[in-house]
């Protein structure tokens, strides 16, 4: 079996076998352009170094050293010969970009004896090589402590005043590698190796080795990528940088990574090694200032980077070396860029015809267009920040404002200065989220109430920051060492969980608008499965029919119960010890509720609204503060000691599986008697205006036929008598959440007797797990660690379970009827994947996901045709 390649013997379609680096570097070989020579140690030779108990066979070894032989011939010098002596460089090499794994180690082959060769003709290159090899021998192939060398080295320039590497003089260097080599024996009881046939192997052993280190582990774990791959490794001939004052090293891309412009960025440095330009002991300058340098060196990198652009139909991103006035190229590959700048990048290698419009749209990724929403911190003002903790990033977006420790004092502002700060939230805090200009939890993950309300509204929250310390009675907010008042600012950044102090600037940009715009239009022509969405306001409505939304999949109408006026009918309803003090004060909700739908469905004409009814439990729309009790019962005229009463006989141990959704209409008909009038008389009201609007009744928590019909018949008849009274007839429908596994695998009797049905995945994912999604961040992490779960199944469906019990329901519905997801699973990349295979209608999701659910509904159908 053959392990080991030479450049010329592989080529860009074998990524798998010879890692990213390797395949492209086997290429540009191919095509001719001036690489240095070298060979690939393949990632079938990493797997049998693991299955050899960590090491590397003889078999292996022996491909190794002929491919050395082969070097040796091509170039004209020897491994280990002072006189003609051939320095090799390692990197390893994974099929996909791999950070985390080993540093690259350069001038491997170096001994005393070549380096005092090499110094009869150009010494402070020789010693200046050889102690860049050995410092990355010493730290990277053998781990030793990086205080005993490049620690040193710093010592030693400060000592010395000396401000840069440059002015390290070949004494200096010479002694330094003395050092060095003391250090090394005085750590590891050996002496530094002489034979570069040994240096060469266990550097090699120590890029596989580096596969598995916890960095590398962590990134595949966060990027989804197989712990199988494995990485190459690259055998690579040295060309010198540091040789002298006309030669150099540098990085560049073909167009700006950040911006998406087109114009060569990066930079270089003159007299120095490829580690100089990453490891900031030197200021580089910019790539335009090569031409400074050398205008034929740009040229020619200039026709470089471009034909590989178009070669790879990419942007690349391309190391090089000058070595005395001429040009290398170590590395090719595709260049990671900003969100803005991908989908830039896709639009404009369309517009010039190197990609297709398929293609430009499956470059781009869902989070791309969510970050084209929002504004973002200023680089300028990140550079000063002080990052004081970070959460979990629950909705994009960034905020500024004083911290604020309740919700009614974040209403009471009302001046989106504030962010508010809670130990979780609830829906009672739903004021004080919408007039807040972000939230920020101590608690709770990405599926949280903060985090999907949050979502929903399109605000800023960061979740999950456990390192917070709230002193809710102070206003006071401690993280580490500092301790934060109301009078302070805060910065969040929900894209990325960040937490900073003080009031970071915002940079907007003008014309992410159009083009946000244009890629839902390309969308639009692919898109096979409905986005819907999820409002629970005419503004949140407004921007889903903005971001081109099909309908609203769901409303949640006990959001509309808790502003100051409507609260307080809410508890009246609720503490009403007589019919008729529960008449009146529904007769009050029906009022608010039927001008709340009717602003809804104004908004979205002859899009589709569901509507789901009344689904907390009723003790979340009581008081739980002492002040708020006394302040709730003398409003209502009645004694603490009575709110206290109806408090307890709703106190539940688990509401979450307690007396709410359909229960409510079960127990207290008149609740889902007065939403029905509501809504139909929202609907008459409409129909006169000369709209057509379309509502969608939905009972949520169903699980069983029995329980749903009851409902269902309540709402019918009632539907009935509204028109009747009216004298006019409106289309309605009603159907019923797929939220509990009961139901799911009732759907053939439910499915006679339904219009529609919801999966309400959020509730269906807690009853097939038995997982409450508030406190199962306590021990997931654990979850992953040990590699029992892959992925949070709050944030991405589990098909093997909740995914069958919706296909159960699908497939055995008696009638063809609308289905789709309404949890905010609706809103993420593999769900929606999922439900485009499974034949849902629709999903539905917070209004700022609509643009992303779309490019995603849009790349399911592309890829699906494209493997027919």
């Amino acid at each position: 079996m053959q392990y080991v390649y030479s450049f010329k013997e592989g080529n860009k379609d074998q990524r798998n076998l010879l890692g990213g680096k390797g395949a492209n570097l086997a290429e540009m070989s191919r095509l001719g352009l001036p690489i240095p020579s070298g060979f690939i140690v393949t990632t079938d030779a990493c797997h049998e170094y693991y299955k050899n108990g960590e090491v590397i066979s003889s078999e292996i070894q022996f491909q190794i050293l002929s491919k050395l032989k082969a070097l040796e011939a091509s170039t004209g010098k020897i491994f280990g010969d002072p006189k003609k002596p051939l320095l090799v460089s390692v990197r390893s090499g994974a099929p996909v970009s791999m950070p985390g794994m080993m540093d690259s180690i350069m001038n491997l082959g170096m001994n005393d004896a070549i380096a005092e060769e090499m110094a009869k003709s150009n010494p402070r290159m020789a010693w200046d090589s050889y102690r860049r090899f050995i410092e990355f021998y010493s730290e990277v192939v053998m781990g030793y402590p990086t205080i005993e060398f490049a620690g040193y080295l710093e010592k030693f320039k400060e000592t010395k005043g000396y401000k840069s590497d440059l002015d390290l003089s070949s004494e200096d260097l010479r002694g330094i590698v003395l050092k060095y080599k003391d250090n090394y024996l005085s750590i590891g009881g050996e002496h530094f190796p002489e034979d570069p046939k040994t240096q060469l192997m266990n550097t090699i052993a120590a890029v596989f080795k580096s596969w598995n280190n916890d960095r590398a582990k962590k990134y595949r774990k966060l990027e989804g990528i197989s712990e199988d791959i494995g990485t190459a490794v690259n055998v690579q001939e040295m060309v010198y940088g540091n040789m002298n004052d006309r030669s150099g090293t540098g990085v560049l891309f073909s167009r700006n990574p950040a911006t998406g412009v087109n114009e060569l960025s990066g930079e270089y440095l003159l007299n120095a090694q490829g580690e100089d330009i990453v490891s900031g002991i030197r200021t580089p300058s910019d790539i335009k200032e090569l031409k400074d340098f050398s205008q034929p060196i740009y040229d020619l990198l200039y026709r470089i980077a471009k034909s590989m652009e178009k070669y790879y139909r990419d942007v690349q991103d391309m190391e090089f070396t000058i070595e005395n006035d001429k040009l290398y190229i170590l590395q090719t590959r595709i260049g990671k860029r900003t969100p803005e700048a991908n989908v830039k990048f896709a639009l404009d290698f369309m517009d010039e015809g190197i990609i297709t419009e398929k293609e430009a749209l499956l470059r781009i990724k869902p989070g791309d267009l969510e970050v084209l929403l929002r504004p973002s911190f200023s680089e300028e003002s990140l550079k000063t920040s002080v990052l004081l903790t970070k959460g979990l990033a629950a909705s994009p977006g960034v905020a500024v404002g004083h911290p604020v420790f309740k919700s009614d004092e974040a209403k009471r502002l009302n001046d989106k200065n504030s962010i508010l700060v809670r130990n979780e939230t609830s829906a009672e805090d739903i004021d004080g989220m919408i007039y807040a200009n972000g939230i920020l939890t101590k608690n709770g993950g990405l599926t949280s109430h903060a985090a999907v309300v949050a979502r929903g509204f399109g605000e800023c929250a960061v979740c999950g920051a456990s390192a917070l310390k709230i002193d809710e009675e102070n206003e006071t907010l401690t993280i580490g060492d500092k301790i934060i008042t109301r009078e302070d600012y805060i910065s969040i950044d929900g894209s990325t969980g960040a937490v900073y102090l003080g009031k970071l600037e915002l940079s907007e940009s003008s014309s992410n608008e159009k083009i946000l715009q244009r890629v839902l239009d390309m969308s639009s022509k692919y898109e096979t499965i409905n986005v819907r969405a999820n409002a629970d306001t005419p503004e949140a409505a407004k921007k889903a029919i903005d971001f081109g939304a099909d309908g609203i999949g769901l409303v949640r109408t006990e959001h509309m119960f808790f502003e100051e006026t409507r609260i307080l009918e809410m508890r009246k309803m609720i503490l009403a010890k007589t019919d008729k003090e529960r008449s009146l004060a529904l007769s009050k909700l029906e009022e608010f509720q039927e001008n709340d739908f009717y602003k809804i469905l104004k908004v979205m004409g002859s899009h589709p609204v569901i509507i789901r009814y009344l689904d907390p439990p009723l003790h979340e729309f009581l008081p739980k503060e002492e002040e708020e009790i006394q302040s709730c019962a003398t409003s209502l005229g009645i004694y603490a000691s009575a709110v206290e009463s109806r408090m307890g006989e709703l106190k539940e141990v688990n509401p979450m599986m307690g007396f709410r959704g359909c229960r409510l209409g079960v127990k207290y008909p008149e609740i889902s008697i007065m939403q029905t009038r509501a809504i139909i008389k929202a609907l008459i009201r409409l129909k006169n205006e000369g709209i057509d609007a379309v509502a969608e009744m939905m009972v949520p928590l169903t699980t069983d036929l029995k329980e749903y019909v009851y409902i269902k018949n309540l709402i019918d008849k009632t539907a009935r008598d509204v028109m009747k009274q009216y004298g006019m007839e409106v289309p309605y429908k009603v159907g019923t959440m797929i939220e509990t596994p009961r139901a799911a695998l009732m759907s053939q009797l439910l499915s006679k007797y339904s219009d529609f049905y919801s999966f309400g995945t959020n509730d269906l994912t807690q009853l097939t797990y038995g997982l409450s999604r508030d406190d199962a961040g306590k021990f997931l992490d654990s979850y992953y660690d040990k590699n029992i779960y892959e992925f949070n199944p709050f944030e991405t469906l589990d098909i093997n379970g909740v995914g069958v019990l919706m296909e159960i329901a699908k497939s055995t519905a008696v009638k063809e009827i609308e289905m789709g997801i309404c949890g905010e699973h609706g809103g993420e990349q593999k769900s929606i994947e999922f439900a485009y295979k499974l034949g849902l209608d629709y999903v539905s999701c917070s209004p700022y996901r609509i643009p992303s659910a779309r490019l995603i509904s849009a790349q399911a159908s592309i890829r699906e045709k494209a493997n027919k």
